[in-house]
C-alpha cells in the first residue's frame, strides 16, 4: 500500500497546483484577446497561431485534473483542502473550455479574413471581446488572492455581457435583413458573439467555484440574468 504524502508535502503540492491553475487562466484570458483581436484586424497568422496554441491549454488542463485526483487519493485531505482541491479540477475545466471557445472564434476569424469586413459591428464585437476579457481577468485575480467579494462583484455583473450580447444579436439581424451581402459573414459574427457570452458565463462559473471553496456552500440565489434569447436554452450548448 501507497504511503500517504507528508503533510508539508501535501501543501506544497497544492499550492503549486493552485499556482498551475493561475498560470492556465493567464494563457486562456491570452487566447480571448488574441481572438478577438483576429477578427477586428482580419489578422490570419494571429489566429493560425492561436488555434495551435489551444493545445497547451488542453494538456494543462488534463495534468492539473491528473494531480488534484492523486492528491486527494493518496491522503484524505481536510474539508477546506479537499474542496480547493476539486476546486482547481473546476477552474481548469472551464478555462479549457475558454480556450476552445476562443479557438472557434479564430476559426471563424478565419473564414472573415476572405470577405468584406461588417464594418458597422466591429466595434461592438471589439467592445464585448474586452469587457469578456477584462471580466475573466478580474475573476481570476479574485481567485489568486482568494477574494470571495471581487469575484462575486464579476457574478452580479454578468448580465452587462449579455445586453451586449442582445445588442449586437439584434444589430445583425437587422443589418442581414437589410444588406443580404452580409448574411454569411454576419452569421459567424452572431456565433462569434455568442462564443464571447459564453465564455463571459465561464467567468461566472469560476465565481461560483470560488464561492464554494470558501464557504462549502452552493449560492443559493440565481444568477442575474434571464436572457429573452436564452430563456428557453440549455446551458453550455458548445458552438
Amino acid at each position: 500500500m501507497a504511503q500517504p504524502i507528508p503533510k508539508s508535502s501535501y501543501a506544497a503540492e497544492l499550492r503549486a497546483l493552485v499556482a498551475e491553475v493561475i498560470r492556465m487562466g493567464g494563457l486562456a484570458e491570452a487566447q480571448v484577446v488574441d481572438a478577438v483581436d483576429a477578427v477586428v484586424r482580419r489578422d490570419v497568422p494571429l489566429a493560425q497561431a492561436l488555434i495551435v496554441r489551444d493545445l497547451r491549454l488542453d494538456d494543462m488542463q488534463a495534468d492539473i485534473e491528473r494531480r488534484a485526483l492523486s492528491l486527494i487519493a493518496d491522503q484524505g485531505p481536510s474539508d477546506e483542502d479537499l474542496r480547493r482541491a476539486v476546486s482547481t479540477m473546476k477552474l481548469a475545466m472551464n478555462l479549457e473550455r475558454c480556450g476552445d471557445l476562443a479557438r472557434n472564434i479564430a476559426k471563424r476569424s478565419l473564414v472573415l479574413s476572405g470577405s468584406d469586413p461588417v464594418l458597422p459591428l466591429m466595434s461592438a464585437i471589439q467592445r464585448m471581446g474586452r469587457l469578456v476579457a477584462a471580466r475573466l481577468r478580474e475573476v481570476l485575480d479574485a481567485y489568486a488572492a482568494q477574494e470571495m467579494d471581487a469575484a462575486m462583484a464579476v457574478w452580479r455583473r454578468d448580465e452587462e455581457v449579455d445586453e451586449h450580447y442582445e445588442s449586437i444579436f439584434r444589430e445583425l439581424l437587422t443589418l442581414m435583413a437589410n444588406e443580404p451581402d452580409t448574411v454569411a459573414p454576419g452569421a459567424h459574427l452572431l456565433f462569434i458573439a455568442k462564443n464571447l457570452e459564453r465564455i463571459g458565463d465561464h467567468a461566472t462559473n469560476i465565481a461560483e467555484i470560488l464561492h464554494f471553496q470558501l464557504t462549502g456552500e452552493e449560492l443559493s440565489q440565481p444568477r442575474p440574468k434571464v436572457s429573452l434569447l436564452e430563456a428557453d436554452r440549455p446551458r453550455d450548448t458548445p458552438q
